[in-house]
């Protein structure tokens, strides 16, 4: 077998080619994996967002919480129903919450369709690790105007800084107090304010978007749902928060499907780029090729070499361009929910999958770049070959 390190040298003393090459393929690996971390962050942020003992109530024949509506008179009985959790104090794990969705200026003068959430107290205790951040304020205080907003959100809209004003209608401001994280959920795409202000500012009393409400077991779960769907007092939809968030997921499928699709395509043309660079290769080293088959290494040694060359010269570049990616991480990204048509931010997460992908388009490159290039070689003539000038 010929030595690794004639192709490590072989691939120094070509070095503007492999350069350019490694830079091709890193940019192409960097690329994909940009879509696939995207992809990857939005999937996380909703499948973070369930709980297995957590029901959401709307409306019957809603599909999200932005088309449902309840009458207050009646989403008020649902806290008092057997079976629903309590926490600590002695409160029903059940919140109403009011959900309005207006027009907000970002920093860079543009505007995206933004969630404010009216909630309960007990609403943060329904969210996954809810927190006020380090150095982020309090809580809101009920009628007094106030808001907490996402830490996500404070990097992309106009007056979400702590401290600020935050308008998000004609007559609708808050004062931000508080800025919070929410380990990756959905809740990170929001701004939370008091219920009752809420209703009062967009003129919504006595309806509310839905009920988010936890059971004690998996047992009064069921039972709280068979209730709330069949009783003649609800005859609401009563929904299980992972199903829910499951259903909002899919919206991610078209990124998925866009990114492999731009993957494949970019992994294509970087094996076309991997294969000139192998052919050129070949058509500099035809004396060296006859060499080595003159020094007795077979056509399948000299194959294997030209392969593995092609294989490190891209996997010099996936690694390059995955490490590219690594800064993004501390990035946030804002798209729109094709459920609610508000924005929500994501974060890269370059995990597994992401490194996968990276893996996979590599030797993908390597092998099928360098395959042609490698055959070439294999069936020249060695007397041939040794003629060469």
């Amino acid at each position: 077998m010929i030595p690794l390190k004639y192709n490590v040298r072989n691939l120094r003393v070509r070095w503007v080619n492999t350069l350019l090459t490694v830079i091709g393929t890193g940019a192409i690996v960097w690329s994909s994996c940009i879509l696939f971390g995207l992809v990857e962050g939005l999937q996380h942020s909703l499948n973070v967002s369930g709980d297995p003992l957590d029901l959401i109530v709307m409306r019957k024949g809603s599909t999200s919480e932005t088309n449902s509506g309840i009458e207050l008179t009646k989403a008020e009985k649902i806290p008092t129903l057997s079976g629903v959790m309590r926490d600590d104090k002695g409160r029903p794990l059940a919140a109403l919450e009011l959900l309005n969705i207006p027009i907000v200026e970002r920093l860079d003068g543009s505007r995206a369709n933004l969630i404010v959430r009216g909630v309960d107290p007990v609403s943060s205790e329904l969210r996954p690790n809810f927190q006020i951040v380090k150095d982020g304020g309090r809580m809101f205080e009920p009628g007094k105007g106030e808001c907490i907003v996402s830490k996500n959100l404070t990097k992309r809209f106009k007056g979400a800084a702590l401290g600020s004003e935050l308008k998000v209608g004609e007559r609708e401001k808050y004062r931000v107090v508080g800025v919070f994280s929410s380990g990756g959920s959905a809740a990170e795409s929001e701004v939370w304010v008091d219920r009752k202000d809420l209703e009062q500012n967009i003129a919504r009393e006595g309806i509310t978007s839905s009920v988010q409400v936890r059971a004690a077991s998996q047992a009064d779960f069921e039972s709280l749902r068979k209730t709330i769907e069949n009783d003649t007092q609800f005859k609401l939809a009563a929904i299980p928060e992972v199903q829910y968030f499951a259903e909002q997921s899919k919206s991610s499928i078209f990124l998925k499907v866009a990114g492999t699709v731009i993957a494949i395509l970019l992994t294509i043309g970087a094996m076309f780029a991997a294969a000139n660079t192998m052919y050129a290769a070949v058509r500099s080293r035809t004396r060296e090729i006859g060499t080595l088959r003159a020094l007795g290494f077979s056509r399948t040694d000299v194959l294997m070499s030209f392969m593995g060359e092609s294989v490190l010269l891209c996997s010099l570049g996936g690694i390059a361009g995955l490490l590219a990616t690594l800064p993004l991480s501390a990035i946030t990204y804002g798209t729109s929910n094709f459920n609610t048509f508000a924005e929500i931010t994501i974060q890269f997460r370059f995990g597994p999958i992401v490194m996968l992908v990276a893996f996979l388009m590599t030797v993908a490159m390597g092998v099928f770049g360098g395959l042609f290039p490698a055959m070439r070689a294999v069936r020249m003539d060695v007397v041939t070959a040794l003629r060469e000038v």
